[in-house]
């Protein structure tokens, strides 16, 4: 069964590669920054241009839809590149193009707080997608980057939607109705995902969860079939959004970043501040397994499971991920 992880940022290592691939993973999308600026978004485009060197027997670049199906005959796990915020284009609008020509199939609008080009989630006022943040959906759209409102606010969201001419995406949140983290996103902003024909990716994030790191399995899946009813099942992926192995330092750089002198904790606290417990059927790639059984033991059909754990997110890319014909490239 093809299977697509949305969303992933680990401290990336061959032990990780290879558990990926005992875990039947076809496919990542890993997040490659988040406060990064744009020459510090290349470095980290250059780190993973040496992990896909070092590492080519396990790992190579998707840079379009088809590249998995690549990956997955090759024996492979396939990177697609994506960042939590708009960092990476600062305030150039002509960097949408050149990233999107370097890998980078993905990019969320904000990062929990007010960006240039539209609100977070965090923020106690949503004034939605600014002027800036117009064109830059309509160089996306262009260029074929996949757009991402998973930290953003609900009015973004929706404007966001409402503007894009292709699918919008949610790739790693939850519905407020399972749990109502600041992250998860509300029925009506899932109905519009749906509207769109875009993506929500079902995030493993114990904050993002009923009963946190003690969540069950089947109450998962059983929040994956409740949403079915809601979005239809055609528009549901999963995104773990799991991060192996990192040090508290990157969650304070996530929380952080350069814009505060105060510690933010996020969605965890002074009494909760580092990375939550894992849950107990999801510790790492290899128990993917884990999620289908699930998904199977909640009532999906096979086709449906399958849809779920990747083609979904294969045919996302397909028709949200394909630059515009006739594009003019620096030869």
């Amino acid at each position: 069964m093809l299977t697509v992880d949305g969303l992933q940022y680990s401290n990336w290592s061959r032990e990780i590669f290879e558990q990926m691939r005992e875990g039947g993973v076809d496919a990542v999308h890993a997040t490659l920054v988040y406060h990064e600026t744009t020459r510090e978004t290349l470095s980290r485009m250059g780190e993973w241009n040496r992990r896909f060197e070092e590492h080519a027997d396990l790992i190579m670049p998707v840079r379009q839809a088809s590249d998995i199906e690549r990956a997955r005959q090759a024996g492979k796990v396939g990177i697609f590149l994506g960042a939590q915020n708009c960092s990476p284009i600062e305030d150039d609008v002509d960097m949408v193009e050149v990233m999107r020509d370097l890998g980078l199939l993905i990019m969320q609008l904000t990062y929990n707080n007010q960006s240039l080009l539209a609100c977070g989630c965090y923020e106690a006022e949503d004034s939605g997608i600014t002027r800036f943040g117009r064109q830059v959906i309509r160089e996306m759209n262009r260029v074929g980057m996949v757009i991402d409102m998973s930290h953003s606010g609900e009015r973004s969201t929706l404007d966001a939607i409402e503007l894009s001419s292709r699918p919008v995406i949610i790739s790693h949140a939850n519905p407020a109705s399972f749990h109502p983290a600041k992250r998860n996103k509300s029925d009506r902003v899932l109905k519009a995902i749906a509207e769109c024909n875009g993506l929500l990716g079902f995030s493993a994030y114990p904050f993002h969860l009923r009963n946190g790191s003690d969540c069950t399995l089947s109450e998962y899946c059983e929040m994956i079939a409740r949403t079915a009813d809601l979005m239809g099942v055609e528009h549901l992926g999963i995104g773990t959004d799991l991060c192996q192995n990192q040090p508290t330092s990157i969650l304070d750089w996530m929380r952080n970043g350069r814009w505060s002198k105060e510690m933010d904790y996020g969605e965890g606290s002074a009494t909760n501040a580092g990375w939550p417990t894992p849950l107990a059927w999801l510790r790492d790639s290899r128990d993917f397994p884990n999620l289908i059984e699930g998904l199977r033991g909640v009532g999906f059909a096979e086709q449906e499971v399958a849809g779920i754990m990747g083609r979904n997110w294969v045919a996302l890319l397909e028709r949200a991920a394909a630059p515009e014909q006739g594009l003019n490239r620096v030869a």
